[in-house]
């Protein structure tokens, strides 16, 4: 009778699990891609968020996409660029993933409302070259990135997502610590509709790599030396309507609107502070 009872209790647990996880991977379906959108430079949040809500999957499985951006050159640009930008990522269901849009990385959750683990991501640094307004600045490198990640679903539409990333930056000590949430509806049959909002906090070594002015940066570049502090960096607010062809095959649009704040919003390299990004995007799931 014993195991008669735990089974039974095992098997309504599994069928609630596969209910809540089932609205959840549609939400990150949606998100995989249009998270490059959010900011207005399209690289600049690449790996704000990790795309995974809930524990591993029952079985492997991944997609890919190719999305359409139109956004900024670099943070506060008042110049814009279009990137054909391919997607690719997977999850295995013992906890591990790997992809464009979450990074590399593991999964320990087992709760079907809660992600939280470690990964590997990258910070794509800014090329001088990307914009005549960099002249004389210099180029930040590309670096990776080590941090944490934690998801919660409030609901099984409503999820609040938190990632912490140390490494980028001119020095490799730049901190990232993002907050943001999501929202997903069907609003009919095979079409989704996704709101976004999200924040970033910034520690002074990265504020300083992508909107200070050093003393020799100064003299190269024409700009007046500035220091900036530690503190929010920006605001992101995104809508997003996806549809369906079939269970593996779907198409989706974005809109983003972003705003530097405080010392960021206030740099020489700032020419313009609110910012507007569009995606279109086809996936495939396997």
């Amino acid at each position: 009778m014993t195991n008669m009872t735990h089974m039974t209790h095992m098997t309504h647990a599994n069928a609630l699990r596969r209910a809540a996880i089932a609205p959840i991977a549609a939400i990150a379906a949606i998100t995989t891609l249009a998270g490059l959108a959010i900011s207005s430079s399209a690289h600049a949040q690449a790996f704000d968020a990790v795309r995974l809500y809930g524990a591993a999957p029952d079985k492997d499985g991944g997609n890919v996409g190719l999305a359409l951006i139109n956004g900024r050159k670099y943070s506060g640009s008042d110049e814009r660029r279009t990137m054909l930008v391919p997607g690719l990522d997977y999850i295995w269901s013992n906890g591990w993933f790997a992809g464009t849009a979450n990074g590399v990385g593991y999964n320990f959750s087992s709760q079907p409302f809660m992600s939280y683990g470690l990964r590997l991501t990258a910070d794509f640094g800014r090329s001088e070259s990307r914009s005549r307004f960099l002249k004389g600045m210099g180029n930040v490198d590309a670096a990776a990135e080590v941090g944490g990640f934690l998801n919660y679903s409030i609901n099984r539409a409503f999820v609040l997502t938190s990632s912490l990333r140390y490494g980028a930056g001119v020095d490799r000590d730049g901190v990232l610590l993002d907050l943001g949430a999501v929202y997903s509806t069907e609003v009919a049959p095979r079409w989704r509709l996704g709101l976004g909002a999200a924040t970033t906090y910034a520690n002074a070594s990265y504020q300083q790599s992508y909107f200070g002015v050093t003393s020799r940066q100064a003299i190269t570049s024409g700009y007046a030396a500035y220091t900036p502090g530690a503190g929010l960096r920006d605001l992101r607010l995104n809508v997003s309507l996806a549809h369906g062809f079939s269970e593996r095959v779907g198409v989706f649009a974005a809109l983003s609107a972003g705003r530097l704040l405080g010392d960021a919003k206030s740099s020489p390299l700032t020419r313009e502070a609110s910012s507007m990004g569009l995606v279109a995007a086809v996936t495939y799931s396997f």
